[in-house]
């Protein structure tokens, strides 16, 4: 699996404690230091099912920064996945990506229930 953090956040913190503890297999992605491309975003999107306005960092200071609370809804889908493609920091983390699976943003009992029903084969 894929492990997409902010390793000074202490969400992506705890986020990592709990695949630890479960005995996960990750690579751990630095989201400032290799920031998701919008390819990769656009793929996050189809497999998650979730809307592209998941994808942001709504309690970032660059999202507020930016006003993006106002202009979001008027911005195409390529605007969007720009953005979000040239500014690690207004991506919502931690994202856990394995096979046929995205999970966007942590809440412990959704991941620890996820991880829990997975093979343990199908932990890569």
């Amino acid at each position: 699996m894929l492990f997409v953090c902010y390793p000074k956040c202490s969400t992506c913190q705890r986020a990592r404690a709990l695949l630890d503890r479960v005995g996960a297999e990750y690579e751990v992605r630095d989201i400032k230091a290799d920031n998701p491309s919008a390819d990769e975003i656009k793929k996050w999107r189809e497999t998650s099912g979730l809307p592209l306005k998941r994808f942001f960092n709504t309690s970032g200071n660059s999202y507020k920064n930016l006003g993006l609370k106002e202009r979001l809804p008027e911005m195409s889908e390529a605007e969007q996945l720009s953005m979000l493609s040239n500014d690690g920091m207004l991506v919502k983390r931690p994202i856990l990506v394995g096979d046929g699976f995205v999970l966007v943003g942590f809440r412990e009992g959704e991941w620890e229930e996820y991880l829990k029903n997975r093979e343990p084969g199908g932990m890569h």
